[in-house]
């Protein structure tokens, strides 16, 4: 009987099924910030990938970001096209992600969720992003994860 989170493997599937290559790590502890992902990983914290859902007048948003940049909401909303973006609260993100912060992942979600991405992450030979729980990471490649998400390019900052 498998001991991983439910969540880590409904992504695993999820992967599989988009074609993505990369591997699926999952870290002794949680690593809910970019901070502690690029630690655990020894890589640069540009390279994490993280995952913000907003909301957006009642809908959510992802935006997929450079963990080095921060999201400017007010540009980010008038380059998306919506009236402004929100943090999401937790209670939100599980709702239309089925996951908790720290660990959401860019796919696997209940329902399609419209996803943005930081060009910046293109800066990086590999990129982590979060595998549906705060200690599962997978690596990709920017082109990978726009086309497995779908995902527009939006500059954050």
């Amino acid at each position: 009987m498998s001991t991983e989170h439910q969540s880590v493997t409904r992504f695993r599937e999820e992967l599989t099924r988009r074609g993505g290559q990369g591997e699926v790590r999952v870290l002794p502890e949680s690593v809910h910030t970019a901070a502690l992902a690029a630690q655990a990983l020894g890589c640069e914290v540009g390279a994490i990938a993280n995952s913000l859902l907003f909301d957006a007048d009642g809908a959510p948003v992802l935006v997929l970001t450079s963990g080095a940049h921060r999201v400017n909401t007010e540009l980010v909303a008038r380059r998306i096209g919506v009236s402004s973006l929100r943090r999401a609260t937790p209670e939100f993100v599980r709702e239309h992600t089925g996951q908790v912060i720290g660990g959401v992942s860019p796919m696997a979600h209940p329902a399609p969720v419209p996803t943005y991405l930081d060009p910046w992450l293109a800066r990086h030979e590999v990129v982590w992003a979060a595998a549906g729980h705060p200690a599962a990471l997978f690596a990709t490649t920017y082109a990978e994860l726009l086309a497995m998400t779908g995902a527009t390019p939006v500059e954050v900052e």
